[in-house]
């Protein structure tokens, strides 16, 4: 998807959990080992790109892990709220705010996901184990947001 501004754009990262493993992507174009998301567009929330970009990615319907305020006035919606926030520099001029979900699949299923092959060289549920001997090594950052939500939905 084309950026919405020249200098910031707002994303969505999932951090799928089922059990004791977490899903995880090899990026195609980037060659790094990172969660399901994207983009949010124009027209979506953030919670609306979260399950789009979940479903895209990887063929599953996934529950977002939050907690949602009641509305209590005509035109307000609330939404789930993202377990954290980033912002990371994209390049020299352009960053990302990054709203990091946790999840699990909405349904017992196979859990065989299925990958976007235009996005993604491999996708696979990794253990804490898994995900410290993945070759390209993951990053600071990703891996511990993987341990921290396999460690908070097991």
């Amino acid at each position: 998807m084309p950026h919405l501004h020249e200098k910031i754009d707002f994303t969505v990262a999932i951090f799928v959990v089922h059990e004791t493993r977490v899903l995880v992507v090899l990026h195609r174009n980037l060659g790094k080992w990172l969660p399901l998301g994207g983009h949010i567009e124009l027209d979506e929330d953030p919670e609306t790109a979260a399950l789009r970009e979940a479903k895209e990615e990887c063929g599953l319907d996934v529950e977002l892990i939050g907690e949602r305020p009641p509305t209590t006035g005509d035109g307000t919606r609330a939404l789930i709220a993202p377990r954290f926030l980033d912002i990371h520099r994209i390049h020299a001029t352009h960053e990302h705010i990054g709203m990091i979900y946790w999840a699990r699949p909405a349904q017992r299923c196979d859990l065989v996901p299925v990958r976007a092959v235009d996005e993604h060289q491999d996708i696979r549920w990794c253990t804490a184990a898994d995900l410290k001997a993945l070759e390209p090594k993951m990053t600071d950052a990703v891996l511990w947001y993987c341990l921290k939500a396999i460690e908070e939905i097991r």
